[in-house]
């Protein structure tokens, strides 16, 4: 079954709208759009979907490069235990793990390409975005942030989109 949001060749740029203004701060949801908001005031990132278990085993693989504020979104039915590795990527990557409400339940920092070793995401995770190495940090986002995303259950969401 293929997946129910957009699907790009290669992840494309997005624009950083800190402290309101732009689409992210006016509730504008979008299905290739990730908004996040934390302590440090609200991103935007350009995403590709991975909702399908095929699409969540590619992941990000074999990439030599993504946008500053691109990034995907990995999407399962409902919570559970997940955890990624990083076999085949070449970039290195932040990992934002969020449950079914959208909010940021843990962040794994600057996972190193080609590692096999298993990073946990915690036992009731339902969205996982990955952005580039460093990106968290730089924005600022910690656990208590909240994504807002059309795959998210808008009557159990933390952000819902308006």
């Amino acid at each position: 079954m293929g997946s129910r949001y957009p699907k790009r060749g290669l992840i494309a740029g997005a624009v950083l709208a800190l402290y309101g203004g732009g689409a992210a701060a006016s509730g504008l949801c979008s299905p290739d759009h990730v908004d996040v908001r934390g302590s440090g005031g609200v991103a935007r990132f350009s995403v590709e979907v991975a909702d399908s278990g095929a699409e969540r085993a590619q992941g990000l693989m074999f990439r030599k490069e993504m946008a500053s504020m691109a990034g995907m979104l990995f999407v399962y039915d409902s919570p559970g235990p997940v955890a990624f590795w990083m076999k085949n990527t070449l970039i290195p990557l932040d990992m934002v793990f969020a449950d079914s409400s959208g909010t940021v339940t843990r962040i794994h920092e600057n996972a190193k390409p080609g590692n096999l070793v298993p990073i946990d995401g915690g036992k009731d995770v339902q969205f996982v975005l990955e952005v580039n190495a460093g990106m968290t940090r730089k924005l600022g986002l910690t656990e208590g942030a909240v994504l807002r995303h059309t795959a998210i259950g808008q009557g159990s969401a933390a952000w819902p989109c308006k």
